[in-house]
């Protein structure tokens, strides 16, 4: 919008008129044009020195409500400009840079400003509507407005170079609960915890045993049953869920490790990975988000914590793909032990890579493979091996085909709980890698 021209058309007619009447007063030895002359020019130049030399512009921030966009999302955006102009000035135009992140109708009409002698400042506000398009983190700006003086002589392009930085989350989509294994209802696997005197006070009163410590006697109990009863702590249960992302760009395009937003399938995995974890959030599921190396992409959200995930998917903004291949060394992770339900989002898959994944499913309550590019039959193989295999197409809708996938192929579950001993070793932490 920068103008090496400051001149309206109707400013450039009045030079252009000045300039006629110097030469006719030169011409017809009319005096009166001469002054007539001399009042254009002297008009241009107050619009001139009104404009350039007595307006500035001080600050500008910005605000977006919420302040994360999701893909697909919108958010408002409020720009207050703080300007001072010690003449009056006319109404003008502004239009804010947007990033290929975002995508929204960013222009509209700067308002007059009136006099601003006493050093007041005026704080001009701004809103427009933006569109997640891209993940990442993006900034917008600068700021370009145009003003031009009372007379309509002169116009003034500014740049005001203040950015703001936007985080672009992947979309949560909202998906449909895995049949009959909520965690609060009752998940069919659970993690047991056996460390006393720990979490919530599950208490129940059982005979007295010789051996057990007199501090432990519940008094209550034993006046009520005429017996001596001791405090024995009960089990405490939380049922486990693990989300494999595979982030191994052989299996994905190269764009997927250079920036967030380059790869459409890349892209609709990281989505259905923060979506799927969401909704097994939301089941009571304690959640390891896990790479096919076992290494942890987040700390683990526990049963109910739904607004973790909003911090998930801020995490997952920046997420991209990295060189090394490890799915075919991902049942190793679970070798040993047994888990809840288990996730696996891939993108190239090979009849091997069937293969080697096939172990996790006995290891699993339930197993479930989304795809982006499967090849020949390695969907249909997985599910002779026990997955409930779909394939992740970026352009279909995520949730039909979680849909299609959690109510229909195969059902392997594992019925066997895990044992009391192994239930905390077994949980991951943030630290260290899936074991």
């Amino acid at each position: 919008m920068k103008r090496l021209w400051p001149f309206t058309p109707r400013g450039t007619g009045a030079i252009a008129l000045a300039v006629a009447a110097f030469i006719g007063a030169s011409e017809l030895g009319l005096v009166e044009l001469i002054y007539f002359g001399m009042l254009l020019v002297a008009a241009v130049a107050a619009s001139l020195v009104a404009l350039y030399l007595t307006q500035r512009t001080d600050s500008v921030e910005r605000a977006l409500q919420p302040d994360t966009v999701p893909v697909g999302g919108g958010a408002d955006v409020t720009v207050q400009v703080g300007a001072r102009s010690a003449m009056p000035t006319a109404a003008g135009t502004w239009q804010d840079s947007l990033p290929h992140g975002l995508a929204g109708d960013a222009r509209g009409v700067f308002p007059a400003l009136s006099s601003g002698l006493r050093g007041a400042e005026r704080t001009v506000e701004l809103t427009y509507h933006v569109r997640g398009v891209h993940r990442g983190v993006h900034a917008i700006g600068p700021l370009h407005v145009r003003v031009g003086d009372p007379f309509g002589l002169v116009r003034r392009s500014i740049v005001l170079g203040a950015r703001t930085r936007v985080t672009v989350a992947p979309a949560v989509v909202e998906l449909s609960a895995l049949p009959n294994l909520a965690g609060e209802t009752g998940g069919m696997l659970h993690v047991t915890n056996e460390q006393l005197g720990q979490g919530s006070d599950n208490l129940s009163p059982r005979a007295y045993a010789p051996g057990d410590s007199m501090r432990r006697i519940h008094w209550r109990a034993t006046a009520h049953r005429d017996q001596l009863m001791v405090r024995q702590e009960e089990q405490e249960s939380t049922p486990e869920a693990t989300v494999i992302l595979d982030r191994g760009v052989l299996r994905w395009s190269p764009d997927a490790m250079s920036a967030p937003g380059g790869d459409d399938g890349f892209e609709a995995a990281v989505s259905a990975c923060v979506s799927v974890a969401a909704r097994l959030v939301r089941d009571g599921y304690g959640v390891d988000i896990a790479d096919s190396d076992g290494a942890l992409l987040t700390a683990r959200i526990d049963g109910g914590e739904v607004a973790e995930i909003d911090h998930l998917a801020t995490d997952f903004a920046v997420l991209t793909a990295r060189r090394d291949d490890t799915l075919g060394r991902l049942a190793q992770v679970f070798a040993g032990t047994l888990t809840g339900p288990v996730v696996v989002i891939v993108g190239r898959l090979d009849p091997s890579d069937v293969d080697a994944l096939g172990p996790i499913v006995h290891h699993a309550a339930t197993a479930v493979l989304l795809a982006v590019a499967p090849i020949g039959d390695a969907l249909d193989l997985a599910a002779r091996d026990g997955w409930h295999a779909a394939r992740l197409d970026p352009d279909a809708d995520l949730v039909d085909v979680w849909s299609s996938v959690v109510h229909g192929g195969a059902d392997h579950r594992v019925t066997e709980q895990r044992s009391p001993e192994r239930g905390a070793a077994d949980r991951l932490d943030p630290d260290h890698v899936l074991r």
